[in-house]
């Protein structure tokens, strides 16, 4: 008898088991496909969002190219009290320290090479080998200029202090997030009305957000480049070039997906 009940007992046991682990995968599986967008009950809809914004910032590079022997302090010296009186004078323009930053410096050698001997004897004497006969040092700087009425004279005038070389400059928003934000916001809301539109048209109402993707553009017009040769030299009356910063556009794409209800 207590056999019995105990088998009718585990039984049951079972039954309640696989009864409870049936409403489990039941009610998870009923919300997961509640959540899942669906191509039959979900639709696209796209917004564009632009804000024409003021650059608040410009960036340029100089650098100090050196063409020295074998001796490669000596080299160094040179270079580094070039670039050194370059960024003292970028500094006492009134650029901030933190708004000067080294990007790059490299030490490269310069070969000398021998052309092969001719002739019949050629192929028994070897090729004479290459010989390094100096170094090339380059360091670039990169510069922030926050007072752009400062702009043209520091590109000429950095020349002279030391730099032989000025390249990439472009205006920028220093810290472009807000200007993003919105851009996004009016993308967001462009989206938005295609959905009522799109969904009066066609007899549905629009239901929750299923999906957000988004895409940024931010384009970096450059405005001047200038470079000096190896050894050029800068006149200190060459007028300052004529800097003007103009406007960016910054523009936030976004897809959304609603449910359709």
């Amino acid at each position: 008898m207590n056999t019995r009940i105990k088998n009718y007992l585990g039984v049951a046991g079972i039954i309640t088991i696989l009864l409870l682990g049936y409403s489990a995968w039941s009610y998870v599986d009923s919300y997961a496909r509640s959540i899942q967008p669906s191509s039959f009950r979900s639709f696209v809809v796209t917004g564009e969002g632009k804000v024409v914004a003021v650059p608040d910032v410009a960036e340029f590079t100089f650098s100090v190219v050196t063409e020295g022997g074998k001796n490669i302090a000596d080299s160094e010296k040179k270079n580094t009290e070039a670039a050194n009186a370059a960024i003292e004078y970028v500094k006492d323009k009134g650029v901030d320290a933190k708004d000067v930053k080294t990007q790059g410096y490299n030490i490269t050698p310069r070969y000398q090479y021998y052309s092969c001997p001719t002739g019949p004897l050629s192929s028994a004497t070897p090729c004479p080998p290459s010989e390094i006969v100096g170094y090339t040092i380059s360091q670039a700087v990169l510069v922030k200029v926050r007072d752009f009425s400062k702009v043209g004279d520091i590109l000429s005038g950095v020349v002279a202090a030391g730099a032989n070389q000025t390249s990439g400059l472009n205006f920028t928003i220093d810290d472009p997030t807000a200007v993003k934000n919105q851009a996004r916001t009016l993308a967001i809301q462009k989206a938005q009305a295609q959905a009522k539109i799109v969904a009066r048209a066609g007899g549905f109402s629009v239901g929750r957000l299923l999906g957000l993707d988004e895409n940024n553009y931010y384009p970096q017009p450059i405005y001047y480049s200038k470079a000096m040769g190896m050894g050029g030299d800068a006149s200190e009356s060459m007028p300052a070039p004529s800097i003007e910063p103009g406007s960016q556009e910054v523009t936030v794409n976004v897809t959304l997906r609603y449910e359709i209800k």
